[in-house]
C-alpha cells in the first residue's frame, strides 16, 4: 500500500509543479491560467487519492472520516477550480487583454 500511496503523491507532486512552471514560462494570462488550471486539479486529484486510499486502507474511524472529507474536498475543487479559472479568463478578455500571438479573435465585440 505505502508504494501505492508513494507513486500517487509523486503523481500529484510532479503536476503541481508543472502547473508552477507553466505560471513561469507561458506567455498570457490565458495560457498561464490554462496550464496552471489544468495541472494543479490534476495533481490535487491524485494527491486526493492518495489521502483517500490511504484513510479507507488503514481501517480506522478516524482515517475514514479522513477520507470522506477528502472526499468532500476534492468535489469541491472540481467545481471551483474550472469555474474559477473561467471567470478570470472573461474578466481578462472582457478588460482588453489580448491574447499571445493571436490572429483573430472570435468572440471580440463588435462596436
Amino acid at each position: 500500500m505505502n508504494i501505492a500511496l508513494y507513486i500517487l503523491f509523486g503523481i500529484g507532486v510532479l503536476f503541481n509543479g508543472l502547473g508552477a512552471l507553466a505560471l513561469m514560462r507561458f506567455p498570457d494570462v490565458y495560457t498561464r491560467l490554462h496550464g496552471a488550471t489544468k495541472c494543479t486539479t490534476f495533481g490535487a486529484i491524485f494527491s486526493i487519492a492518495a489521502i483517500i486510499v490511504y484513510g479507507f486502507a488503514s481501517g480506522g474511524a478516524a482515517q475514514q472520516t479522513l477520507a470522506i472529507h477528502a472526499i468532500v474536498a476534492l468535489i469541491a475543487l472540481l467545481l471551483t477550480n474550472p469555474t474559477g479559472a473561467h471567470a478570470i479568463a472573461r474578466a481578462a478578455h472582457r478588460s482588453g487583454v489580448k491574447p499571445w500571438g493571436a490572429v483573430v479573435d472570435k468572440l471580440e465585440e463588435k462596436p
